[in-house]
């Protein structure tokens, strides 16, 4: 990206104050604001359109709430980066966002300033999550199995209901088994298990496991 190159942003929120105090204070320092959403669908269908570098979403959008909306947009446009913010992020939420394709998660405490940087270097192929969240993810990494089953990979086509069926397909479990295990009925495993197979573009359970392996690998996408 040469230096002098302004990079586009699509700043998603419901309320406009709060979209306007961030598009004043970013433009002119480097970014260029393409466009507003106020919803998830406006969101999705505008990062859809512009293709922006970055999306700055809230996660309590209406419509479409804002993890659902980043899925939609990573899957489209798996190009441009989002960038989560929410009033209050508890753990969960913060994965599920990782989970959906998202590059990185802010509290709306964090300065303007630092959103700035945390944007500039979500561009450059970083991710901006807290001290708290990496440490968190760096004990999770230690504890997965050697083959990396219970790891998913923050870009993936699959849902997290599928990521589940697939660890245990991964393990060699049956539908049977799957079904006893996730407390969901035989035919409900077997939609999952057509739609993880469609989704990777493999035709075989063998198949489906060694393309999770490849998934699982660091700088997979």
């Amino acid at each position: 990206m040469p230096s002098e190159a302004k990079l586009r942003l699509i700043i998603a929120d419901p309320d406009p104050l709060v979209r306007r105090a961030i598009r004043d204070s970013l433009v002119g320092t480097g970014f260029v604001v393409t466009a507003e959403a106020s919803d998830g669908i406006e969101a999705v269908e505008l990062a859809a359109h512009y293709v922006p570098d970055l999306v700055l979403m809230e996660v309590g959008l209406p419509a479409l709430d804002g993890i659902s909306a980043c899925r939609e947009i990573t899957a489209r446009a798996p190009e441009v980066r989002v960038v989560m913010f929410a009033v209050n992020g508890d753990r969960e939420t913060e994965l599920r966002a990782l989970r959906a394709g998202a590059s990185g998660f802010l509290p709306k405490t964090t300065s303007i300033e630092s959103v700035g940087r945390a944007l500039r270097s979500v561009a450059t192929g970083e991710a901006a999550v807290s001290r708290s969240l990496t440490s968190y993810l760096i004990e999770h990494l230690r504890s997965v199995a050697g083959d990396g089953a219970g790891m998913r990979p923050v870009r993936s086509p699959l849902t997290t209901r599928e990521w589940e069926v697939l660890d245990l397909i991964c393990s060699g479990d049956t539908t049977r088994e799957i079904s006893r295990k996730l407390f969901l009925s035989e035919d409900t495993v077997y939609s999952h298990t057509k739609s993880i197979l469609r989704k990777l573009g493999v035709h075989s359970r063998g198949e489906a496991a060694e393309a999770a392996r490849r998934l699982r690998q660091p700088g997979a996408h």
